[in-house]
């Protein structure tokens, strides 16, 4: 069974071979129209989102399949207490694929050892987003012509961006790409990505200050600073607005570097900024459904498992990130991967300290 639970587990063959199957949908998507005709998707957002939620569904509805789920815990029953467990065991006995957002780190990878049909990690807390990953990818493929060689600033908050993390681990498959990190200290990207940078031999450069790098780079990468993933209020409110990308600032960009963002964007990007060619943002958002479609294509048409494997049933946490699944889902196995050499709880790669 392939799930799509970090962009890692994909390799470059597959990404061009899915890069071309998107391409092929937006230069002709009516020969796609049947691709998952009788399939149904299982939408299950634990956490609120616009384009992700709606750029699946659309997805779903222009091959032909269609969508059930919900977008508020509250109307599930996990707001009565049941397990993620029972709830995938439940819902890949409907569905064809499970789509699935979470606040909660690694929880994709845990519905992922239970589910009858392939998961699809629609981010999980502030860990991961390939599918994100995969709309940027797009992006850049389609407006520059490669992703090998490019320098890529990634700025805002590192720390919590699961587009970022997702997005460095996406260009380990690329040769020739550089990285200028751009955030405040207590923002910077954790330590696990920094042993996988260092670990993938990928240069990367981290700096406090966005004006003295953009000259050299060819992606700017804004994110915003996200208030739900601050324990401490008054951490938000010292780096809130922090980065502000204006017009004044692009005359010093190249002329064809691109300007990317996930969504939504709060006060990181002026308003002034959208009329520049070079903002690419909400392209970006369009060719993400044509990415998604792309992923669905393949994933929702997969043979569906009868049973699945039998898992070790945990007794006590082996990982303290107060965010992983494993602190509420305390029945997950204790899985421990190498990164970099260290130890890191397989579900949401915190070192295991």
């Amino acid at each position: 069974m392939r799930h799509l639970i970090d962009f890692g587990d994909l390799t470059r063959q597959e990404w061009d071979q899915l890069y071309a199957r998107a391409s092929q949908i937006m230069d002709d998507p009516r020969q796609f129209l049947d691709t998952c005709r009788g399939k149904v998707a299982a939408s299950l957002f634990y956490e609120p989102s616009t384009r992700t939620n709606f750029s699946f569904q659309s997805a779903m509805l222009r091959l032909g399949g269609t969508v059930f789920g919900f977008a508020d815990p509250k109307s599930s029953s996990a707001a009565k207490g049941e397990s993620l467990k029972d709830t995938i065991k439940m819902v890949s006995g409907y569905a064809d694929v499970v789509i699935m957002r979470t606040p909660l780190e690694g929880a994709a990878k845990a519905a992922s050892l239970y589910s009858h049909v392939p998961v699809i990690n629609a981010g999980d807390g502030g860990h991961m987003h390939p599918t994100q990953t995969t709309a940027d990818l797009t992006t850049i493929t389609r407006l520059l012509g490669k992703v090998d060689g490019l320098s890529i600033g990634l700025c805002g908050d590192l720390k919590n961006g699961r587009t970022v993390h997702s997005l460095i681990k996406a260009m380990a498959k690329f040769e020739g790409v550089r990285f200028f990190l751009i955030s405040p200290r207590e923002l910077a990207v954790p330590e696990y990505m920094r042993s996988f940078l260092r670990e993938n031999d990928m240069p990367f450069t981290e700096v406090t200050g966005l004006e003295a790098v953009i000259p050299q780079l060819d992606v700017l990468y804004m994110t915003r600073i996200q208030r739900e993933r601050f324990v401490d209020p008054l951490e938000y409110e010292r780096n809130k607005g922090v980065y502000v990308l204006t017009r004044r600032k692009l005359q010093r960009a190249k002329e064809n570097m691109l300007v990317m963002h996930p969504l939504p964007r709060v006060d990181e990007i002026t308003v002034d900024v959208d009329d520049d060619p070079r903002a690419v943002y909400f392209q970006q958002a369009r060719y993400g459904m044509f990415a998604r479609m792309a992923l669905l294509a393949d994933l929702a048409n997969q043979p569906r498992l009868d049973c699945t494997e039998a898992v070790e049933i945990g007794t006590e946490p082996v990982c303290r990130n107060p965010r992983c699944v494993t602190q509420t889902e305390r029945y997950l196995p204790p899985l421990v991967r190498q990164v970099g050499g260290v130890d890191c709880c397989a579900f949401c790669d915190s070192a295991i300290l």
